[in-house]
């Protein structure tokens, strides 16, 4: 299952850089016109997009706003709205953005001390932040009507960046190690185990008025590997092992012997058990979590992302209902803004069960580290052929339909955080490196019964 609401119909206000800090001004809004080479392009897309968490952070708290719209046109005045999850991609960002030049690491130090110091005063719900966050006054900002509390899932997002931010400072210059130092604490005061509710699973939920009445257990395969990893690595509140192999594994039956296009599936996909689910469940859980030669007795991870991948391009190249330009240089299908039936612009889930003609860019691109030739065409082709429809200040917008002629000239920090990340792991792994050696993170794994051949365990 895939956690959406109405209430991401709701648009937040338009970003501006944080006042009083230094403008990222490495970004080019109108790059050069002469052919790049690959790397060339790669770069350029990076360091546009990095603009998303830093010129374009939410300014009170420096966090990642939820969306940015460049045209300033919003249905309402949701000005500060943050959410969790696309800000421990922007955390993981920010350590990208400092390793490249993009900004200085002092730079950087100082915009991580901003948004420890706002999230150490958060609202949270045993230890959980919630889905969006007010970022005047860091209240809890309702997802919907009875999610209006914890949401575990977003947090996991979060902690995994912070856990980052931690390994990348911790050996740096006293100011550095203390950022650092405040991260560590913000991440290990995450009760995990109360999320289980007595129970051999992690639920997804749980608000201080509705309680656990949301009802969502994390079972697999979907996006949320990720939060059993950090439970199982917490040193504070850690879960026992059943939680993931009754709860998220259902006790062996999430594997699958079903395949498409001659690719296996590896794992059973919730609610699109055909062709695999939308690709951002191949990017979400792996920004930190590195999936090269990463085995547990359910799966291979690279295998599983490769093969959810390589279906999901597949697809689009068959095209079945011949929607005009996919194929290898126009493919990737996730969940992004999306084309209503009237043509404006709405939210959906994009995935070959579930097409209606819209592609996603962040969907090949985040894809790099399993597909860089196939995610590389796709890049060239809208840069090359589509940049006036499908390029602005925070790198390629959202979603882009050549068969409708339409685009979402709009931003996802879900979306463009990926990109950022992936490209990063692409270019030096610098992201993977620096999780995966965390000593929680190791050992979390090891609980929970994986395998890295490239990390030693």
């Amino acid at each position: 299952m895939i956690k959406i609401t109405v209430s991401l119909m709701l648009f937040a206000f338009l970003g501006c850089a944080t006042p009083g800090d230094k403008p990222n001004k490495n970004v080019i809004v109108n790059p050069p016109t002469a052919k790049l080479t690959d790397e060339e392009l790669i770069d350029l897309v990076q360091k546009q997009t990095f603009a998303y968490f830093w010129d374009y952070a939410e300014p009170n708290s420096g966090l990642a706003r939820e969306r940015l719209h460049p045209d300033g046109v919003y249905p309402e005045n949701d000005s500060n709205i943050i959410t969790t999850g696309g800000s421990g991609f922007g955390l993981m960002a920010i350590v990208s953005g400092m390793s490249r030049g993009y900004i200085t690491k002092e730079e950087g130090t100082k915009r991580l001390d901003k948004i420890a110091a706002f999230l150490a005063k958060a609202d949270r719900f045993h230890g959980a932040w919630s889905h969006w966050i007010d970022g005047n006054t860091g209240r809890v900002k309702p997802f919907g009507t009875k999610d209006n509390g914890g949401d575990l899932v977003e947090t996991s997002f979060l902690v995994a960046g912070m856990i980052t931010v931690r390994e990348y400072l911790k050996d740096g210059s006293d100011s550095e190690k203390a950022v650092a130092q405040k991260y560590d604490a913000l991440w290990k005061g995450v009760d995990w185990q109360w999320y289980t509710n007595n129970k051999n699973v992690l639920y997804w939920h749980w608000s201080p008025n509705y309680e656990w009445q949301m009802n969502f257990p994390l079972e697999g395969y979907n996006e949320c590997l990720i939060t059993y990893v950090m439970a199982a690595a917490s040193p504070t509140h850690g879960i026992d092992s059943k939680a993931y192999h009754e709860g998220w594994a259902r006790s062996g039956g999430i594997k699958t012997e079903r395949t498409k296009y001659n690719l296996p599936l590896v794992l059973k996909h919730n609610g699109a058990e055909e062709f695999g689910g939308p690709l951002f469940w191949a990017h979400y859980s792996y920004l930190g979590l590195d999936p090269n030669q990463l085995t547990d007795k359910y799966a291979n991870y690279w295998d599983l992302n490769y093969n959810h991948t390589k279906i999901n391009q597949l697809y689009s190249i068959e095209n079945p209902k011949n929607f005009k330009g996919y194929g290898a240089d126009y493919w990737g299908l996730t969940a992004s803004y999306s084309r209503n039936n009237d043509g404006s612009i709405g939210y959906n889930a994009h995935m070959p069960s579930n097409d209606i003609g819209v592609i996603s860019p962040t969907a090949a691109i985040s894809s790099i580290i399993y597909t860089p030739k196939e995610s590389i065409a796709v890049m060239r082709n809208l840069y090359e052929n589509y940049k006036k429809d499908t390029w602005g200040v925070a790198g390629f917008y959202d979603a882009h339909s050549l068969h409708y002629n339409w685009k979402a000239q709009r931003y996802l920090a879900i979306d463009q955080g990926t990109e950022m990340v992936m490209l990063e792991n692409y270019r030096s792994g610098l992201l993977w490196k620096l999780f995966m050696n965390a000593p929680e993170v190791k050992q979390g794994l090891i609980n929970l019964g994986f395998h890295s051949g490239k990390y030693g365990f």
